[in-house]
């Protein structure tokens, strides 16, 4: 594989992984939203990712793109508490189906593979550098 066509596949990885760590922190920023401009508590976003073959003519190649961002289907979590603002009529507050655990292991999982795709980069950058010594 050339060193342009690693670069091109480690910088589509770099983008998708950053914007799962967007989405993840928004998750996380969200997590006791009772009340969104919509009127409900904040919805967990997920991130879909694509792999796209680099060329036809390298299907084996393959480089990822996210293809969607959407909500999170699972119910709300629901808790008793009749002081709150926004406790319904029978005093039960719904919060966001945000699970803050879930999403601190998915901000660490996109974080390592955000680096690690940043290395690739590095590399690639080194061997191609490299490479333009040993030319002159």
């Amino acid at each position: 594989m050339n060193i342009l066509k690693a670069s091109k596949i480690a910088g589509s990885g770099l983008l998708a992984q950053r914007i799962r760590l967007n989405i993840t922190a928004t998750n996380i920023a969200n997590a006791q939203v009772t009340k969104t401009l919509e009127g409900g508590p904040y919805r967990a976003k997920n991130v879909i990712f694509k792999a796209l073959p680099f060329s036809d003519k390298e299907p084996m190649l393959k480089m990822v793109k996210v293809e969607k961002i959407q909500d999170d289907p699972s119910p709300f979590r629901e808790v008793y508490d009749p002081g709150h603002p926004d406790a319904d009529e029978r005093g039960v507050v719904r919060y966001p189906n945000v699970d803050v655990i879930t999403e601190m292991v998915e901000l660490l999982s996109a974080g390592r593979a955000y680096e690690a795709n940043l290395n690739v980069l590095s590399t690639t950058k080194g061997m191609y550098l490299r490479t333009l010594e040993l030319l002159k």
